[in-house]
């Protein structure tokens, strides 16, 4: 046993289209890493048992809690959190804007990891039903109030993102 405080360790991910490279802790946690070192506060950490899905971003692509993940162990790979949804601010994804119009965004805190499941939810299942909704967002708790918004919200979204995709 050789005791001390370990030696940071180099990780490179791409967040948000961006590449970085910090080194860091190895005990670090990704939402500690997003929110501290890049900035990103935007994920939230809520129960730190990965129950809540506050701290939900998207990880090559694929849904995971932030919160139970470290940093090392998410080298090499594309991070998306909310500020990453509408990169330049000047326009909503289309998911923001449907939590937007129907009311979904409740008081703010779980919302980023909601935006990020529903994302991840409508691109496999483009034309949900609401049962497949709320089964995809089982996942996250909000203590604000029921899902009926969020519900109507990814309804909404998976209608927005198929006239866009008409479009082109």
């Amino acid at each position: 046993m050789t005791g001390g405080t370990p030696a940071p360790i180099l990780v490179r991910l791409r967040v948000n289209g961006r590449d970085c490279a910090e080194a860091v802790a190895p005990r670090w946690l990704l939402t500690d890493f997003l929110r501290d070192r890049l900035g990103l506060t935007g994920t939230h950490v809520g129960c730190e048992h990965g129950v809540c899905g506050a701290c939900t971003v998207l990880l090559d692509g694929e849904p995971v809690r932030a919160c139970l993940m470290l940093a090392v162990q998410a080298d090499g790979a594309t991070i998306t959190t909310v500020e990453g949804l509408a990169p330049d601010g000047a326009r909503l994804h289309p998911v923001q804007e449907a939590f937007r119009q129907e009311h979904g965004l409740q008081c703010g805190f779980c919302t980023p990891g909601l935006l990020l499941t529903a994302v991840a939810l409508l691109r496999d299942t483009p034309r949900p039903s609401d049962a497949e909704i709320r089964q995809g967002l089982a996942g996250s708790l909000c203590r604000c109030t029921g899902y009926q918004n969020v519900v109507r919200a990814v309804r909404r979204a998976s209608e927005l993102l198929g006239a866009a995709a008409s479009r082109t």
